[in-house]
């Protein structure tokens, strides 16, 4: 004949296999709630890191585009002076110009005085000799 079921035993194995189910239960709701947090601090550290990172590149694209239009605006200042260079250069070259040509007027206007002042000087040399002559002729 069998055995007859030894009911406390089983009993005992059971309550023993249920404590140990509720116990394995609670750690797994623990680190199911300890996960759900950690995922959470994650997620919430992951929306922050996205956030900085969309200002980081709004910052950066901000600033690249202000260096590029500070580029542009020196290049254009550039290009302005560089024209006023160029303009000053050509009034530069337009002055010695013009000191030249009143270099050779004044000197032609030298020359010509200096003619005049020759011609004069002769003249006047011609009528001293006219006087002196009158002069002896009177005195003889």
């Amino acid at each position: 004949m069998a055995k007859p079921p030894d009911h406390e035993t089983r009993i005992n194995t059971l309550e023993t296999q249920v404590t140990d189910l509720d116990e394995r239960v609670r750690r797994s709701e623990q680190e199911a709630a300890s996960a759900s947090a950690l995922a959470a601090r994650s997620d919430s550290a992951m929306a922050d890191l996205r956030t900085e990172l969309r200002e980081f590149r709004e910052h950066n694209t901000r600033l690249h585009n202000a260096t590029r239009q500070d580029i542009r605006d020196m290049r254009q200042e550039m290009t302005s002076q560089r024209g006023d260079l160029t303009s000053q250069r050509q009034e530069i070259s337009d002055l010695r110009r013009e000191m030249t040509d009143l270099r050779s007027h004044v000197d032609d206007g030298f020359i010509e005085m200096r003619g005049k002042f020759d011609a004069t000087a002769a003249g006047l040399q011609h009528i001293v000799g006219m006087l002196n002559t009158l002069i002896a002729r009177d005195d003889r």
